[in-house]
Formats: C-alpha cells, sequence, structure tokens
C-alpha cells in the first residue's frame, strides 16, 4: 500500500472553522453590547465592592462599639444594693421592678429603683450598676456586643450591595427592554405595509 492511499498519510490539516464571536455577531445589537458590558461592570463592582463594604463598615462600627465599651466600662461599676420592696407586675425577661438602696464610694446612701429576678425576696443583695455620681446606670456595653453589633452592620452592609447590583441589572434591562420593543414597534410599522401588500394581490 502506497503512502498516499495509507489512512495515517500526513497531510495538511483540514481548515478549522473559524468561530463566530459576539463581536462579529450581525445580530447583536448596540443594545445586547451595552448590556453586556454595563453587566459586566456591576459584577465587577459586586465582587470588589461587597467584601469592601462589608469589612469598612462592619469594622467602623466595632471600633466604634469598643470605644463605648470602654469609656463605660471605666464610668461604671457594680455595687451591692438591699432590696427594700418589690412591686408585683413581672416583665416578659422575667424581672420585676424593685426598690433598693446602696452606698456609694462617699458613704452617702442612696435608693433608686431597678429590675430584679422574679420572686427576689424584699432584704436580699442585689448587684446594680452605678455611674460615677453614685446614681443608678444600665450595664455597659459588652465586647461580645460591640463584635455582634459589627458583624450585623457588616452583613447587612454586604446586603445592601447586592439589593443594589440586582436593582442596578434589572433596571437596565427595564430601560433596554422599553428602547428594544419601541424601535420593533418603529421596524413593524416600515415592515408591515410590504407584508399586508402582498396578501392584496
Amino acid at each position: 500500500m502506497s503512502a498516499q492511499n495509507s489512512p495515517h498519510a500526513s497531510g495538511p490539516p483540514p481548515p478549522r472553522q473559524a468561530q463566530a464571536s459576539k463581536r462579529a455577531n450581525p445580530l447583536r445589537r448596540p443594545s445586547d453590547k451595552f448590556e453586556s458590558w454595563f453587566l459586566r461592570f456591576l459584577m465587577l463592582v459586586l465582587v470588589l465592592g461587597l467584601p469592601v463594604a462589608a469589612l469598612s463598615a462592619g469594622l467602623t462600627v466595632y471600633e466604634s462599639s469598643m470605644r463605648t465599651v470602654q469609656a463605660q466600662s471605666a464610668q461604671r461599676h457594680e455595687v451591692a444594693a438591699r432590696v427594700m420592696s418589690t412591686s408585683q407586675g413581672v416583665t416578659t425577661e422575667g424581672e420585676q421592678q424593685a426598690k433598693v438602696r446602696w452606698t456609694d464610694d462617699n458613704g452617702t446612701v442612696r435608693t433608686g429603683a431597678t429590675l430584679v429576678d422574679s420572686g427576689t425576696a424584699k432584704g436580699a443583695t442585689v448587684r446594680v450598676w452605678v455611674d460615677q455620681d453614685g446614681g443608678l446606670s444600665s450595664q455597659p456595653m459588652s465586647e461580645l456586643n460591640a463584635t455582634t453589633t459589627g458583624w450585623f452592620v457588616g452583613g447587612m452592609a454586604a446586603i445592601g450591595v447586592g439589593v443594589g447590583f440586582y436593582a442596578a441589572r434589572a433596571g437596565m434591562c427595564r430601560v433596554l427592554d422599553r428602547r428594544r420593543y419601541a424601535q420593533w414597534d418603529a421596524e413593524w410599522d416600515l415592515v408591515e405595509p410590504l407584508w399586508s401588500a402582498r396578501f392584496r394581490r
């Protein structure tokens, strides 16, 4: 068998068909090109902007909350107080209003109202938070509260970027579709009489 008739004979490879690219597609409208590029831009904003927005917002709120934690921790402290009387009502958290008495750092006896656990007996000793002036105060913010707040705000920022992405994409599609429908209507107004004339013959 000759080399020319051999199925394994070497020769020039068959020409490959040129793959039609999107740019060379004659049916691709300018609006399609704009939509493609705008979608790529939105994807870039989503990929880069989502983590940046989440981290920056979360860290900013966390640092601000930590400053609050440090300030409140320095201005407030716990003291022992004695329950003088309690009210009958109980809150949803299982606490009740009580009148308590304590002695501040200057030796002055003070009284005030605060929440204590339900069922606390009269004369029982409870721990209350007081400020620098010796008055009753709420418990200072903890580091856990600051961390939780930072994560929450960071997550909300990420969700906001995602919602903005989908809103921008939906708005773009709606505007482009309205223009396309208007263009189709205008073209049909030109073509329809020619089609109708074919059936009048």
